[in-house]
């Protein structure tokens, strides 16, 4: 009974410790860059971003689904690999920051994310010069949304994670394939197996994050749907800019945002609200990228096929010579019978008269038999040669 009494805390403690590690398995990162852990579960996130739970389930590390990037009314939904996240028009949420390759990305996000705040600061501190006015104007017009440039760390972070799959993948493959034509043995052949497996295998990962990219570019309004900014901004217009989501929190940023809001909201209202020319742009630069590292893995494929025909050729040639080598063993065993028949038919234990004061017939029944089969043999093989059984 204490026994059981001692294993009952042991097991909540484990319990909870590993509740809290499953719920602090999110980032936030606000438009200033600065990153927060969430103690929270997977409801308080739905709430958090506005998306349904079919969408979150896409983000679960225990199940397999492919790469994925989907657009929400008020968030980006983003699989790519290992790289789990929700991007909204201000914050980025991000799963599993401690994970060995998603720590580089938790960098550069902290990194890159804050630089859009220059502008923002030079907007807090009142400048009353008005050629200042108008750079910080000519600024932001040319700064990409917040959604775009956590997009642009994603997208970089992934083509470049699998570019570097694939250098790591050409550095072993071509070396051992090279082996493999010098020397055909078994430790080189399942060597090139394990490395044709794993290539299969990064060329089934690229492949999808292509065709993803491939099909955000092929359709305008999934493109569309990406620009959290500009939904953002048809909220904030003066028809109806009173009512601010309540899902957004309290940011320096919030007036910044109003004010490129109400510009984006004048553009939508020209008949603009489909332009996605910028997002275009930066899809085709990774889809680009990611394309070339895709033609390098199918090159690597094309030189796995030719080494494995000239592995081919090299046993068909050794099966040939082996052949060959039969042919001759045969024909010299065919030969061999017509001398071993006179021999056994003067071998008979049969007396007979003939063979008295006749010993020199002996000799000269063997070296005819000697001759006839050699003359024998030498038929076979020219006539093989002759039709081009065996090489000359």
């Amino acid at each position: 009974m204490a026994r059981e009494a001692l294993a009952v805390p042991a097991e909540t403690q484990a319990a909870l410790k590993k509740k809290t590690a499953a719920a602090r398995s999110w980032i936030l990162f606000d438009s200033s860059g600065e990153g927060t852990i969430l103690d929270v579960d997977k409801y308080a996130i739905m709430h958090r971003v506005q998306i349904h739970a079919r969408d979150l389930r896409i983000l679960d590390p225990l199940l397999s689904y492919p790469s994925t990037i989907l657009g929400r009314e008020r968030a980006i939904v983003l699989n790519l690999e290992h790289i789990k996240a929700i991007i909204t028009a201000d914050e980025v949420l991000l799963r599993d920051p401690a994970e060995e390759n998603v720590v580089p990305i938790v960098e550069e996000l902290q990194r890159r994310l804050p630089l859009a705040n220059v502008v923002n600061n030079a907007h807090g501190e009142g400048r009353e010069n008005v050629t200042g006015q108008h750079d910080v104007e000519a600024v932001e017009e040319d700064e990409s949304p917040f959604e775009f440039r956590a997009l642009e760390v994603a997208l970089e972070a992934i083509c470049s994670y699998l570019d570097a799959r694939t250098s790591e993948l050409e550095t072993a493959a071509y070396p051992a394939l090279d082996e493999l034509t010098s020397k055909i043995s078994s430790r080189n052949l399942d060597r090139v197996r394990k490395l044709k497996s794993a290539m299969t295998r990064l060329t089934a990962r690229v492949q999808k994050v292509r065709d993803e990219l491939e099909q955000l570019l092929d359709d305008d309004d999934d493109m569309a749907d990406l620009y959290l900014s500009r939904k953002l901004a048809g909220a904030s217009s003066p028809v109806s800019g009173s009512s601010m989501p309540n899902w957004l929190p309290a940011s320096p940023t919030i007036g910044s945002r109003i004010s490129r809001a109400s510009r984006a909201s004048a553009a939508t209202i020209h008949g603009n609200e489909n332009d996605v020319e910028e997002l275009e742009m930066l899809l085709e630069a990774y889809f680009m990228q990611i394309d070339g590292t895709l033609n390098k893995l199918t090159t690597l494929r094309e030189y796995i096929d030719d080494t494995e025909d000239y592995i081919n050729i090299q046993l068909d040639n050794h099966r040939n010579q082996l052949i060959q080598l039969e042919l001759f063993l045969s024909s010299g065993t065919v030969s061999l019978s017509i001398y071993s028949l006179v021999a056994g038919i003067f071998g008979m234990n049969i007396p007979y008269s003939w063979n008295d004061d006749h010993g020199h017939v002996f000799k000269w029944v063997v070296i005819l038999s000697g001759l006839i089969s050699g003359f024998l043999f030498i038929f076979i093989i020219a006539y093989a040669r002759h039709k081009g059984l065996i090489g000359s």
